[in-house]
């Protein structure tokens, strides 16, 4: 699947994919928290102007089909988030390809501490950080944390080449 695959930048047209597909999942599993929605409704305003990344995986006749951000949180720290996949497509790569093009995107930001929080409940999004270089980390759990209430689960990512 990944040949029709590509990654795209964000921009204001494509902002109400990053809402609907993140609303989708955070929906299905959680409730959506007030933090949740001052992002997904002015992503440009709390992503991309603080010197954040939204990229989005598009199939070449599906559409967008995913999108995750990096979130700037200090002067070199990134917060992997808002990561989500249509449900329609889940099981066939394009979380793992967006995932790694915004890891790739965070190494070129030289960020430091590149982390994500998120729920013991999200076991295949959890395996699939590990697989590509999370670890778990309690020192992120105590820094970041607080931030959702849905929160258990908190990673930093460690370059595995």
């Amino acid at each position: 699947m990944n040949n029709a695959l590509t990654i795209r930048e964000y921009s204001e047209a494509l902002a109400p994919h990053f809402h609907d597909i993140n609303a989708e999942w955070i929906s299905s599993m959680f409730r959506l928290e007030d933090t949740d929605r001052e992002v997904l409704e002015n992503p440009g305003k709390k992503i991309i102007e603080p010197g954040g990344v939204i990229l989005f995986v598009e199939h070449e006749t599906l559409g967008i089909v995913g999108a995750c951000a990096l979130q700037k949180t200090g002067a070199s720290s990134y917060e992997l988030t808002k990561m989500g996949v249509r449900e329609s497509v889940r099981g066939q790569k394009a979380g793992e390809f967006l995932l790694s093009a915004i890891i790739e995107r965070a190494e070129s930001l030289k960020a430091d501490p590149l982390y994500l929080l998120t729920n013991s409940k999200c076991a295949p999004a959890i395996h699939l950080y590990e697989k590509l270089g999370f670890v778990h980390d309690a020192q992120i759990m105590e820094q970041y944390g607080a931030r959702y209430e849905r929160c258990d689960v908190a990673m930093r990512y460690r370059a595995t080449s």
